[in-house]
């Protein structure tokens, strides 16, 4: 069977994505902070899984719980770092800035160490990370998520590019949604996908073992857009 830990599994993106690796035969490890929403989603899910409680602006010990985990599991072979945290700012306030870049940037990392550590000595696997397409442009009322996940979709391209230099056959995935109708997302902004089918197209893009995800694939093309397009030019629609 295989074995698969999503980190974030409790709303959302990871939650969605929980019940179709499920569907389609994987056992699950679920992390996340609140117990309540992970044993709801637990008892929708066929056939048997493990749960985990993490808080991860706590990094370290976020990192020795997804250790336990995956020694409780045994031969976990997919990882998801679905964790994120959003907000607005329409004042500078430190506390908000702290928790997204305790949970974004610092979680993020601390569990990616933890997760290739277990992959490097299992002699391969495949880490996936939850971006955004916000990775790819600023924003005045989101200054720090837009930086959170700048540093999410870096990170992730240089531990791709550390793994094809030792040679192992490991998968490093960075997954940028555009606009899924989760939590996250206020309001009806342009090309609102339905989270079923975002995470559909996630789910095929991991189990074609894909570098990249955008969801839904129209956003592979605004990404290549804004990548070209000059500062003074784009912050004429931002």
């Amino acid at each position: 069977m295989k074995q698969a830990i999503i980190v974030g599994a409790s709303s959302g993106l990871g939650c969605e994505l929980a019940i179709q690796l499920a569907d389609k035969g994987y056992q699950l490890g679920l992390m996340a902070r609140r117990e309540g929403l992970l044993n709801e989603l637990l008892d929708k899910l066929p056939g048997s899984h493990f749960i985990q409680t993490t808080d991860v602006t706590n990094a370290e010990q976020s990192q020795t719980e997804l250790q336990e985990l995956i020694a409780r599991m045994g031969d976990v072979e997919l990882i998801v770092l679905s964790s994120g945290v959003g907000l607005f700012e329409q004042k500078l306030e430190w506390a908000a800035e702290r928790e997204m870049i305790d949970v974004n940037v610092r979680g993020f990392a601390a569990l990616t160490i933890v997760a290739m550590e277990h992959f490097t000595q299992r002699g391969a696997g495949h880490l996936a990370g939850i971006s955004s397409m916000a990775a790819h442009v600023f924003g005045a009322r989101t200054v720090t998520y837009h930086a959170t996940k700048a540093f999410v979709s870096n990170y992730l391209a240089g531990m791709r590019q550390r793994v094809i230099r030792s040679g192992l056959p490991i998968t490093i995935t960075t997954i940028e949604p555009g606009f899924v109708k989760t939590p996250m997302v206020h309001g009806k902004p342009l090309w609102m996908a339905p989270v079923e089918k975002g995470v559909s197209q996630m789910v095929t893009g991991l189990l074609k073992k894909k570098n990249h995800i955008f969801i839904t694939k129209r956003w592979r093309y605004v990404a290549m857009v804004v990548d070209l397009m000059p500062h003074w030019l784009l912050r004429k629609f931002l």
